[in-house]
């Protein structure tokens, strides 16, 4: 006899508790401007190897639903509502550590680049950008490795310590 919801013990189920460990990374996204979060989720919406499993608008909504889903990846803008999205990075990290961190933005400042790579961001893509680069730094940040736009990597370089910043 089989379990799939878990394992048998003395007879009886036991169901699982942790998250099933699953071979398609999933995506939470969290962009304020719905337009664009339409955008981001077309470029994903028909890849056979990602799977967008919830869209939220707001940073303090965006914590609260990385906390329940535990997803693999989240695409998050700097500019949210409630809270921004750079204070919604560290409260994620806290609650789902193994969760990676691409943030999707407008905001070009070196400072800023720096201080989400600092935090523990495994990629930043400018918005301007992401049609041409979203899909190449979602599977860079997936293998591990860091990823930054072209245009920002004289900004903070992906592959050197971001104890100083570069500029």
């Amino acid at each position: 006899m089989s379990c799939i919801a878990g394992s048998w013990e003395n007879g009886e189920a036991i169901a699982l508790t942790e998250k099933p460990t699953s071979t398609i990374p999933q995506v939470l996204i969290v962009e304020d401007f719905a337009a664009y979060r339409a955008f981001v989720t077309s470029l994903l919406k028909d890849r056979a190897d990602l799977r967008v499993i919830g869209e939220e608008g707001d940073g303090l909504q965006a914590v609260e639903r990385a906390r329940d889903l535990k997803p693999d990846l989240i695409l998050l803008d700097i500019g949210l509502p409630g809270i921004n999205g750079i204070e919604a990075a560290r409260r994620i990290l806290k609650v789902t550590p193994e969760s990676k961190i691409i943030f999707l933005s407008q905001e070009t400042s070196a400072d800023v680049v720096y201080e989400v790579l600092k935090l523990g961001a495994g990629g930043y893509v400018v918005k301007s950008q992401a049609g041409s680069e979203l899909l190449v730094a979602i599977e860079t940040v997936l293998r591990g490795e860091r990823f930054v736009s072209h245009g920002l990597n004289g900004h903070a370089s992906a592959d050197t310590d971001t104890s100083e910043p570069t500029h």
